[in-house]
């Protein structure tokens, strides 16, 4: 750091952020106004594609000056032997993170203005040129969706652990059921609320982090996988299916993607429960590879057993997204 000019003299103190499913995050003091994010990948053997610091540190970098705010890349470092890994090193924010989607302690109209400015953020990300900001190449063009489904079906079957019975239907429902037509833009992959750190004081997004998923796929997808939360009862994992949304200020699933829709001219409702059924399979899928990397020891925080366990659950819930789609045709 110091042969990057990003530390003086003084000693250089580490300490571990929270979060961080899937790659290490860490905080890094090296002088007075020197605070950065070092983020790595996890020891161990792992699957191939997964941790790809190296696609999170060139999307941020590449989206430094459009409407997206992301933090400012430092340097990218290849070379395993200095840490274990290869990482990456990223200004430190100084703002809000969020991580119950309910917003216990805000009033009312800052609930709205939040959820107004994360979808205002989502609409900005999918309207970005990726072609013009170096990202022609970040993905392929064209069939995301069904590219995704074989992805993330390969690995529950890769698994050592075994999936339930909703994941097998899923499996072989989704690849079945792909809707007609289709878009391509930059997409985040993991875009939801405690991927972004706000303003202070603000209803503002100053970052969105996280982008280890982001490539090139179909924004409605990508919006979808937000909106999973309002399908997801509150006390079983990062939802707020089942709450007062009226009461708290906070939009209904509806509301958001009409927001969306008048922002970016797109309209979701047709294929909507096909896009929710395929997202909590993806993220069930995501939380079996959680739970996977625990039963090998190799997973990053303290909590991915717990977290695991709940693909089951929300693999039941895509199930149920899907029934509700053939219902609707």
């Amino acid at each position: 750091m110091r042969d990057k000019g990003l530390a003086d003299a003084e000693p250089v103190k580490v300490s571990v952020l929270a979060g961080g499913q899937s790659n290490p995050t860490f905080r890094i003091d090296a002088g007075k106004n020197r605070h950065y994010v070092l983020r790595k990948k996890p020891p161990g053997t792992l699957i191939a594609s997964a941790h790809a610091i190296d696609r999170e540190f060139r999307v941020m970098q590449a989206l430094a000056n459009t409407g997206v705010p992301v933090p400012r890349m430092l340097d990218y470092c290849e070379d395993a032997s200095l840490i274990g890994t290869p990482f990456f090193v990223m200004e430190f924010l100084e703002g809000r993170v969020f991580m119950d989607q309910a917003l216990p302690g805000m009033t009312n109209a800052e609930r709205t203005a939040l959820y107004r400015e994360m979808n205002r953020v989502i609409a900005a990300l999918h309207a970005v040129d990726h072609k013009a900001v170096g990202l022609g190449d970040y993905g392929k063009e064209g069939n995301y969706v069904s590219r995704q489904i074989a992805r993330w079906s390969r690995q529950c079957r890769e698994s050592t652990l075994p999936v339930n019975a909703s994941m097998h239907r899923l499996m072989e429902w989704l690849p079945a059921h792909l809707p007609e037509g289709d878009e391509t833009t930059l997409v985040h992959g993991d875009y939801r609320l405690d991927n972004l750190i706000f303003h202070p004081s603000e209803a503002r997004v100053i970052g969105v982090l996280d982008w280890e998923l982001s490539t090139l796929g179909h924004p409605l997808a990508d919006l979808a996988y937000q909106c999973m939360g309002w399908r997801i009862p509150h006390d079983l994992w990062r939802g707020i299916g089942g709450l007062d949304l009226a009461a708290l200020g906070i939009p209904s699933e509806a509301q958001y993607v009409q927001w969306y829709g008048e922002a970016t001219g797109r309209d979701a409702a047709g294929h909507w429960d096909f896009y929710i059924a395929y997202n909590l399979f993806r993220m069930a899928a995501i939380l079996h590879g959680i739970a996977q990397r625990a039963a090998e020891g190799t997973a990053a925080a303290e909590d991915a057993v717990e977290t695991g366990r709940k693909a089951g659950p929300l693999a039941d819930l895509g199930w149920e997204a899907a029934q509700r789609y053939m219902a609707s045709r």
